[in-house]
C-alpha cells in the first residue's frame, strides 16, 4: 500500500508545476499583446504617460515593503527552527509554557496596523492625483463604449469617429481595421468616459491605468502622454458574448498630426458630436452637465 506521504508530494508538485504553467501563460500573454515588461520597474508595461510613475512608485515600493516583512518573518521562522530545535540530549519535557506576553502581543498587532495604515495613505495619495480632473485639459475626448467597440467624440473640434467590432480571424492586419483614438503628445487630455448598454472598462496597459463607463454616468480620466506611438487598448470588463473583440488603438501623435487627422475627419463630413440618445439609459441628473462643459 503506498504511503499517504508520496501522495502528499505528488500533490506538490503538480501544484508547483501548474504554479510555473500559469505564470508562463500570463508573461507569454503580456508580450503576446506587445506589452513590453522590465525589471526596473517591477515587471509593470511600459509607462506612457506622465501620471505612470505614480503607479510605478507605488506597485514598487509596495514590493520592496512586503519583501521586508517576508525576508523578516522567513528569518524568525527558520531562527525558531534552528534554535529550538529538538536536540539528542532532551529529555522530552516541554519547555516553560506562558499564557500571554504582553509586550509581544502588543508589537504584533501594533505594527501590523501601521503597515495597513501606510499602504492605505500612499494608495489614497496616489489615487488622488491619478483621478485629479481639476485642471483644465488641453483636448478632451468623450469615448463612448458600446456592444463591443467604441465611438470617439472629438470635443473641441467639433467632430467623432464611430467603430466597429474588431474581426478576430487569426490573419495578421487586424489591428489595422480597429478603432482608432489619435492624443497628442505632451498634452494634458482629458477622457469623458461613458457608455451606451452596460458596464465596460476603458484600459490602455501602457498607461498604467483603467476606468469603468458605467450606463447614465460620465467618469473623466486625465493623462498626459509622453511617448508618440501605437498603443493597444481594450474593455477589461466582461461585458458580453463578444467582449473579447472590444479591442481599439490609441495613437500618440504630434500636434500637427493630431490637428490634421482632425481636418481629414471634417472632410470626411463626420462633423458634429455623436448624441447620448443613442445610449439605452439615460444620464442622470448633473451628469450631462460634465459634457456639456467638456464642448464648451
Amino acid at each position: 500500500m503506498p504511503r499517504p506521504d508520496r501522495h502528499i508530494g505528488r500533490a506538490r508538485r503538480r501544484i508547483g508545476v501548474v504554479g510555473l504553467a500559469v505564470a508562463a501563460l500570463a508573461l507569454s500573454a503580456c508580450s503576446a499583446v506587445g506589452i513590453h515588461t522590465d525589471p526596473a520597474n517591477g515587471y509593470l508595461p511600459q509607462g506612457a504617460t506622465e501620471q505612470s510613475k505614480l503607479v510605478e512608485n507605488l506597485w514598487i515600493g509596495s514590493w520592496i515593503a512586503a519583501l521586508a516583512v517576508g525576508v523578516l518573518v522567513w528569518g524568525l521562522t527558520i531562527w525558531c527552527m534552528v534554535a529550538y530545535r529538538r536536540r539528542r540530549d532532551d529529555d522530552g519535557s516541554l519547555p516553560v509554557q506562558l499564557q500571554y506576553n504582553v509586550p509581544l502581543e502588543i508589537l504584533y498587532t501594533v505594527v501590523p496596523i501601521l503597515m495597513v495604515g501606510a499602504l492605505f495613505y500612499f494608495t489614497e495619495e496616489a489615487q488622488s492625483e491619478l483621478h485629479d480632473v481639476s485642471q483644465t485639459p488641453d483636448v478632451t475626448i468623450n469615448v463612448a463604449a458600446k456592444q463591443w467597440s467604441w465611438d470617439f467624440n472629438y470635443v473641441d473640434a467639433d467632430v467623432h469617429e464611430s467603430g466597429l467590432m474588431a474581426e478576430l480571424d487569426g490573419k495578421p492586419g487586424v489591428e489595422e481595421t480597429l478603432p482608432t483614438l489619435y492624443v497628442p503628445v505632451d498634452k494634458r487630455v482629458e477622457f469623458q468616459l461613458t457608455s451606451r448598454d452596460v458596464i465596460h472598462s476603458f484600459w490602455v496597459p501602457a498607461f498604467l491605468e483603467k476606468m469603468d463607463l458605467n450606463p447614465s454616468l460620465v467618469n473623466r480620466l486625465q493623462v498626459t502622454p509622453t511617448e508618440t506611438g501605437t498603443f493597444q487598448g481594450k474593455c477589461a470588463e466582461l461585458c458580453g458574448a463578444y467582449h473579447s473583440q472590444m479591442l481599439f488603438n490609441i495613437k500618440v501623435v504630434s500636434q500637427e498630426e493630431f490637428d490634421q487627422h482632425m481636418a481629414d475627419l471634417e472632410a470626411k463630413g463626420q462633423t458634429g458630436l455623436l448624441p447620448t440618445d443613442l445610449n439605452r439609459e439615460k444620464l442622470a441628473p448633473g451628469e450631462a452637465e460634465l459634457l456639456e462643459e467638456g464642448a464648451r
